[in-house]
This record gives C-alpha cells, structure tokens and sequence, in this order.
C-alpha cells in the first residue's frame, strides 16, 4: 500500500504545481502586463483560473498530510531545516488569498485597492519562488544534520544558487502556465493575440530559467544533469516535452485552447518526472550522502494502510466534484463592463 500512498503524493504534488503554478502565474502575468491593458488581462485571467482558485491549495494540504502522517522522518526533517522558506511561502499564500478577496469583494472601493493589488501580485512572485526553493534544497544535498550553528542548519540548508535558480524558474513556470491557460477565454481579437504574444514570451522565460539551473547545478556539484540526462526514462521525458513545446509553438495562433492546455500540462509533467525519476525513492538528499527514502523512512504498516484506504475513498469524492467545479466555472463568461 505504500506505492499507493507515494502515487497520491506525487500526484498531489504535480496537480499543485499544474493549477496552483497557474493560479500564482495569474498574479507573475499582471505584474508583468501594461496598465492599460491590466485590467482586461485580470478580469479575463479570473474566468481562467476561477475553478483553479477555489481547489489549488487542496493538494497542497493533501500533500503535507501525506507526509506529516505516511512519512513522519521526511516531514520534520524538511519542516525544521526548511521552515525559514517554509514560512516564507506558507505567508505569500495567507497575504495573497487576502489581497485577493478584499480586492474584489470590499464594500469600499478606495485607494486601498492599490495595496491589495500590490501585495496580491507580489505574493504571487514570492509564494512560488520559496516553493522552488524548498524543493531544490530538499534535493540538492544542503541539509546539515550535524550543523551546530544557526546559520549552517537553518540558512545555508536553502541559500544557494542552485536553489535560487530553481526558484527562478518555478515562477517562470507558473508564468508559463497562466499564460497558456488564459488563452482561449476571450473573443476579443487584440486580447487574443495579447496573451499570445504573453505566452510566447513565457516560453522564453523558462528556457532562459532552466539553463541559469543547470549553470547553477554544475557549479555547485549537483548532478542535474546526470539525473535528467543520465537515465532513459528521463531523456524520454524531456524529449517528449520538447516535441510537445514545439507543437504547441505552431498551433498557439490557432483557436485550441484545450490542446494547448493539454500540451503544457503534459510538458510540467515531464520535467516533474525527469527531474525525481532517478533518485527515487530518496525524496530528501542531505549532506555527507545521507538519504531520506520514501520506503526506508515510511510509518507503522497499518499506518500507510489506513491513509491508503482513505486516499483512495477520499478521491471518489473529490476528484468528481472537481471536475464538475471546473466545468461550472468554464460555462461563465467574463463581464468586462465591471469595474
């Protein structure tokens, strides 16, 4: 029942990266469109990611759960010499959700508008650079268990270049990703070709990204390269993203907004899977060569069992009613008379 447990984990966490990468993109998309073209871009990207924002963090929940109960050894490790990114993000989440709700829905329309907009859009950028953040450093060989200072067990587990690229480039992801999902929710010709010009730019961006993590990752020792490059499966995956990339490049000026969707969900896909294929099940790489495996540090049997019964009872209850969400959410057209 254990692989049941890690599918669910792994599953959960793409669907995070997938519709909240989308969801934080909505806010990297603004912060990066002209003024007068921003509010059009905003009210057009809510009709995008509406289904998006009522669920994404649901995975995330799903996703920590999975680990404070399934892996308990994983969990406090990552919880304790992470928590200064952790409680990073877990801010950019709470101050973002907030500017979001007071932004729309205030009873007084003031300048307080402004402050909303500001901390939404930048804690749209920080809340997933923290994220890329946590995951590069979980892998990249930092973690001290044996630190006994401040410094080298709570700063210098996550503050390096290569997670910082990582960073990097999980906001131009989640970039990418708004960017792709936005298309297709107008009519209007110029918005139209607005985000497409948006998207291909987006395109740019995590090439541009993704080469600053490999620099990073070569001059820091860690084998990224080996791990994507250096196994089949993983070569596969990244050929196939690149195929896929270049699909979607000639029909973005097409009216498919679905297959383009498709393409860039199944391109994130790739890149997940390439990225932890090779050094499954060691979730967490520590320094010294030290390993925290999925399946040497799991909980009490009966423990994974139980969280596997639940898992999979649970999905028959969420994963339709999500679906159903979206689908309700998509039958709505934006008003753009609103102001």
């Amino acid at each position: 029942m254990v692989y049941v447990v890690i599918a669910f984990l792994w599953t959960a966490i793409l669907l995070y990266v997938l519709l909240g990468g989308a969801d934080f993109g909505a806010g990297i998309i603004e912060l990066f469109t002209s003024r007068p073209n921003r509010s059009r871009a905003r009210k057009t990207m809510y009709q995008a990611i509406g289904p998006v924002w009522e669920a994404n963090h649901m995975w995330l929940i799903i996703a920590i759960v999975i680990l404070f109960v399934g892996f308990p050894k994983i969990y406090t490790t990552v919880s304790v010499y992470l928590h200064i990114p952790l409680v990073c993000m877990l801010l950019g989440i709470i101050a973002r959700g907030t500017a979001f709700v007071f932004r729309n829905y205030d009873a007084v329309k003031d300048n307080m508008q402004k402050l909303y907009t500001s901390i939404f859009i930048y804690s749209s950028l920080i809340t997933p650079f923290f994220l890329g953040i946590i995951a590069a450093s979980s892998v990249s060989g930092q973690i001290d268990l044996q630190a006994t200072d401040f410094l080298s067990a709570y700063v210098f587990s996550w503050l390096s270049w290569f997670s910082l690229s990582v960073g990097l480039f999980t906001v131009s992801i989640c970039g990418y990703l708004a960017a792709i999902f936005i298309i297709g929710q107008t009519d209007n010709a110029a918005d139209r070709a607005l985000f497409i010009r948006k998207a291909k730019r987006s395109v740019f961006a995590v090439m541009f990204a993704g080469a600053l993590v490999f620099i990073a990752a070569y001059s820091e020792q860690i084998p990224v390269w080996k791990w994507i490059f250096g196994h089949p499966l993983g070569l596969l995956a990244i050929s196939s993203a690149s195929i896929s990339l270049l699909v979607m490049w000639f029909t973005i000026d097409k009216d498919k907004p679905a297959v383009l969707r498709l393409l860039a969900g199944f391109q994130v896909t790739m890149i997940l899977f390439a990225a932890t294929y090779t050094h499954f099940p060691n979730i967490v790489l520590l320094k010294n060569g030290e390993e925290l495996s999925l399946l040497a540090h799991q909980g009490q049997a009966k423990t994974i069992d139980s969280l596997a019964y639940a898992l999979l009872i649970g999905s028959i209850f969420i994963l339709p009613a999500l679906f159903y969400l979206i689908y309700v959410f998509q039958k709505k057209k934006p008003d753009f008379n609103e102001h």
